[in-house]
């Protein structure tokens, strides 16, 4: 973390510069008669944003989001097409989604990768096909298996033995026979701890997730699903974990599935057409931080399968992937009014400025639950004052609710200033909560200087709408 002395030296470069590689592609500070480096984004002023939509809001970069997932498209097909072979990229929904977001996935060439009847809901509403869909979920009900089997989505994730057993049954009361069976995939915990925070790793052996490949769960899984007529084994699945910044464990994951489904070939016969490598591709929240490198990242696992195929003696399988937070992540920021400032002096003599807005916890829950960090700058202006040590905190009746806990922000910060946070496209509003019953934000596409409303701001009436006294 940047000590108190760095961040109040670089409070002025923070003001007046924007990180590219935290903010959405279109940002930019204007300055002319009428502005003094305010924030633009997709060719809007963040005050004009909020004037016309209130704050909070969550302001959504389409053409950057677009450009994210056709870069995931182009740059894994072109380099895992030098070994032979495709991928097909799934967006991870858990991330955001919504109708607008699922139709821009598509149209980019992404699938839709869901986790429950929602998730599926929208995809739907969208115009997905099942095809084009996954489900996933590590207790998936009968409703959300079944809808999936109605759907014809393209895989069903098996997270468990006891669900195969499951699939295979509602698959049956479906009328689905070995002339239709259901694609399957099985989710295996490959042992890999990669990840941000222990939350994030998801490949570990001690979790809720998948098969144990160490267990030998995940063999017994393979065999289960080629066991039934009406179930088709179209490959395994493993995800290590999210916000990963080294390739090396993907490259490691991608070995052991590759083992995994050349031992499967010796056991049984059955060689899987397909792995899914899953996703977790860190972004940067701060600009200290490095995005990883989604073109060498492709190569590098192109390389690693290549050479494990030829080391194994095996075919190279067609691949898949799931990037959520690579995509949408830095497309969006999240507006902010500033409302009560309130200066402390601490034990040492340091004084912290608390600065309050109008949200907090319930549209970013991440800074409470993963101690995630984040960059923020006024938007509507650059502050002409020195820096001062500030905390962006929130609403909310807990002192938890705190959105950055150092930044450097101008001494004249001022009630009814604006301020926005970078790189919340993520987590934000997926994790949004009516927490003090506060009205959830909405979703703002901008492009070309043109905004549009994609997810409206909550009202009291849909608050209340649920409470039947």
């Amino acid at each position: 973390m940047t000590s108190n002395t760095d961040l109040l030296a670089a409070g002025p470069s923070q003001r007046t510069e924007l990180a590219a590689h935290v903010w959405p592609q279109s940002a930019r500070l204007v300055t002319d008669e009428l502005h003094d480096a305010s924030l633009a984004i997709g060719g809007i002023d963040c005050a004009a944003l909020a004037a016309d939509f209130d704050t909070p809001a969550f302001i959504i970069d389409e053409a950057h989001f677009r450009d994210r997932a056709k870069l995931f498209v182009t740059a894994f097909n072109e380099a895992f097409s030098e070994i032979g072979t495709g991928v097909d990229v799934y967006y991870a929904g858990k991330s955001f989604l919504s109708v607008a977001v699922a139709k821009w996935a598509r149209e980019e060439g992404l699938f839709i990768d869901t986790c429950s009847d929602g998730e599926m809901a929208v995809a739907e509403r969208a115009g997905v096909a099942g095809a084009d869909m996954g489900l996933h979920g590590n207790n998936k009900s009968d409703a959300e298996i079944s809808r999936a089997i109605r759907l014809e989505v393209g895989r069903i994730v098996a997270d468990s033995l006891p669900e195969i057993d499951q699939i295979a049954r509602l698959a049956t009361a479906a009328g689905r026979t070995a002339e239709n069976p259901v694609p399957v995939m099985i989710r295996v915990t490959t042992g890999i701890h990669a990840g941000g925070h222990e939350f994030i790793a998801t490949a570990t052996e001690d979790q809720k997730f998948g098969l144990s490949l160490a267990g030998g769960q995940a063999m017994a899984g393979l065999e289960k699903v080629l066991s039934y007529k009406n179930l088709r084994l179209i490959g395994a699945h493993a995800h290590i974990g999210s916000q990963i910044q080294d390739p090396t464990a993907f490259e490691l994951n991608a070995r052991k599935m590759l083992v995994l489904r050349q031992e499967l070939e010796a056991k049984t016969g059955f060689l899987m057409p397909e792995l899914d490598l899953g996703g977790g591709y860190g972004i940067a929240y701060t600009p200290e931080e490095t995005p990883i490198d989604v073109v060498a990242l492709a190569k590098a696992l192109a390389q690693t399968v290549n050479s494990v195929a030829q080391e194994l003696g095996t075919s190279v399988p067609r691949i898949s992937i799931e990037p959520g937070r690579s995509v949408v992540g830095s497309t969006t920021v999240t507006l902010y009014r500033v409302g009560t400032i309130k200066p402390v002096t601490l034990e040492d003599g340091t004084v912290r400025t608390y600065v309050s807005v109008d949200g907090g916890m319930s549209d970013n829950l991440r800074p409470m639950l993963y101690e995630a960090e984040y960059t923020a700058r006024l938007a509507n202006r650059a502050g002409s004052a020195t820096p001062m040590l500030a905390r962006l905190v929130g609403k909310h009746c807990e002192s938890g609710d705190i959105l950055i806990s150092e930044i450097a922000l101008p001494q004249d910060t001022a009630a009814g200033d604006l301020i926005a946070v970078a790189a919340t496209g993520a987590y934000g509003r997926s994790m949004a909560s009516n927490y003090n019953n506060l009205l959830k934000p909405p979703v703002i596409a901008v492009k070309d200087g043109q905004a549009r409303v994609i997810v409206r701001r909550e009202t009291e009436d849909d608050l209340l709408a649920l409470d039947l006294g």
